[in-house]
């Protein structure tokens, strides 16, 4: 069965006026739709990541370029992963309607997996 990654995308938010029990709840949320996805045996794995946007390392002319963060024009970080397994993209975006990550105005990016 095919697998797809879900990335996803969010804009880094000052967390200092969040209590410890609303983050809580907000991990809960993600959990419970990992467990919801892994009972469909359905996920594959995924991890949040820093909300530091990495870098982003092309070529040019025979040079590394070095900068930060794929999005830094938009501040734009992608927040974390999920690997999943569907039939195709269809049935991907609706395993997806339930993500809590919608829920804050956020997107997720549905991309295939090639398996070379």
């Amino acid at each position: 069965m095919p697998q797809f990654l879900l990335l996803l995308h969010e804009f880094p938010q000052d967390m200092s006026g969040v209590s410890p029990e609303d983050i809580q709840a907000i991990i809960a949320e993600y959990s419970a739709w990992s467990e919801r996805l892994a009972k469909a045996g359905k996920f594959q794995g995924g991890q949040k990541l820093t909300d530091e946007g990495g870098r982003s390392i092309t070529t040019n002319g025979g040079g590394l370029s070095v900068t930060d963060g794929p999005y830094n024009e938009t501040k734009e970080v992608i927040g974390g992963y999920f690997m999943i397994e569907a039939a195709d993209y269809d049935e991907a975006v609706a395993l997806c309607e339930d993500s809590p990550h919608l829920k804050f105005g956020s997107r997720i990016e549905v991309r295939q997996v090639d398996a070379m």
